[in-house]
């Protein structure tokens, strides 16, 4: 199965070097991927199949047909908001290779978004902090929603449940995500409350968007953090 994987991205990338340059000769390609000529030529046979129309001149290499390119990848907000999510939490684990392989392929996917759509995703990123989960995470179907009402700076509704089983409904303001001991939380300002607060998503019973919007805070959340850290006197 790694061995499948590692092919399809080569043949990926050696598709993407073929649009990059006029000519790509058998050994440039065996040199930068560190396979053999047998096996370039067998790659190249397998993307002509695909229907990449694969130009090969004898005794100079190969080229793609004049005005061919891979279509582009268009994607959703929330499918941008989850790639995010992904990273952040990707970035946890203990194997360096998976972190810097999904690195590489976040900055090439980030490359082809929209400038509004950079925009929102680099202000997720700034607003998303994951923290060690010693226990199984727990479930919600509100993360990536959240996130798009974070990047709009509009307000929701939630009707709430808190673990002493109280019930609520609150106007807020999100702000924040982060995740701590298999908990998302989300950090909001609560205009109930006219004071910030944290919501465990899974405690969330219901989310309305409410159409109304609201003026984005200037402090980061490594500010909020450190406000909290010392109000609450935390090391």
């Amino acid at each position: 199965m790694a061995e499948e994987v590692s092919r399809v991205t080569r043949l990926s990338a050696i598709t993407t070097q073929l649009q990059s340059k006029r000519m790509l000769t058998a050994k440039e390609i065996a040199d930068k991927y560190q396979i053999s000529i047998r096996t370039v030529y067998r790659d190249i046979q397998t993307l002509k199949q695909a229907g990449i129309p694969i130009i090969t001149e004898e005794g100079k290499g190969y080229s793609i047909a004049e005005g061919y390119r891979v279509p582009p990848v268009m994607f959703t907000e929330q499918e941008t908001m989850a790639l995010i999510t992904a990273s952040k939490l990707i970035k946890k684990n203990k194997d360096q290779s998976l972190i810097d392989n999904y690195e590489n392929a976040l900055l090439k996917i980030m490359a082809m978004l929209r400038l509004n759509q950079k925009d929102k995703t680099e202000l997720i990123a700034s607003r998303l902090e994951v923290r060690n989960n010693p226990t199984g995470e727990k479930t919600s179907n509100y993360l990536v929603q959240i996130q798009s009402t974070i990047a709009n700076t509009e307000v929701i509704e939630i009707d709430y449940i808190a673990l002493d089983g109280k019930a609520t409904q609150r106007k807020v303001e999100p702000f924040a995500l982060y995740t701590t001991q298999g908990n998302w939380l989300l950090i909001a300002f609560c205009q109930k409350r006219n004071d910030f607060r944290a919501f465990r998503l899974d405690c969330i019973q219901e989310l309305r968007l409410t159409g109304e919007y609201f003026e984005a805070q200037k402090m980061t959340l490594e500010e909020f953090l450190a406000e909290c850290r010392k109000k609450y006197q935390i090391p």
